[in-house]
């Protein structure tokens, strides 16, 4: 019975953090970050691990400053090193049929490898970005996946040109020449 209450209050929360998601993704960005800042201090600091490390993914995105997401980001792949147990990965699978605890790595450095390249840091760019290219292949061939793959090759891209030295960051974060989105695709929970 405590079981199964416990997986009702984790179900609620990766649920709430999905409805904030939403409105990030709906352009709201400083009513998700204030309301994600809600979540995580409800969370706190050493709550689940599966819920800091799904909301921190999500509040690196609502940041404007490219310091703050790095920030989010870093916490977002702390809380997914704590995540091991078998039991996390039967809970992501409520919420996502495909997606185990090893399929956030390559999101995870893809995101810390734009975060570092806008910040103009690109050797710490090149080894996220090769951490990315190592776990790529736990994803599946479908949407996802297919813009994480899309998001590596942007990337690697944009630092071959930048060259070895790195260059001046892109003056809009997780964009490129052309406006396209650079980053991962955030994954829904």
């Amino acid at each position: 019975m405590a079981e199964q209450q416990e997986q009702a209050a984790a179900d609620a929360m990766m649920t709430r953090i999905g409805q904030v998601a939403m409105l990030l993704h709906g352009g709201d960005r400083e009513e998700a970050r204030g309301r994600f800042l809600d979540l995580w201090t409800e969370i706190g600091e050493d709550g689940d691990a599966l819920h800091r490390c799904t909301l921190a993914h999500y509040m690196a995105d609502a940041q404007d400053d490219p310091s703050d997401e790095l920030t989010w980001d870093l916490r977002a792949l702390s809380a997914a090193d704590t995540l091991t147990d078998g039991s996390t990965d039967a809970r992501l699978a409520e919420h996502q049929q495909s997606l185990a605890v090893r399929a956030f790595y390559p999101s995870l450095h893809l995101s810390l490898a734009v975060d570092y390249a806008n910040l103009g840091r690109s050797e710490a760019a090149r080894s996220h970005l090769r951490r990315a290219r190592d776990t790529v292949g736990v994803l599946g061939d479908d949407a996802y996946g297919d813009g994480v793959r899309a998001g590596i090759g942007r990337l690697e891209l944009r630092l071959d040109e930048e060259g070895p030295s790195g260059g001046a960051p892109e003056p809009a974060p997780g964009r490129g020449p052309g406006g396209e989105t650079l980053g991962p695709p955030r994954q829904r929970p």
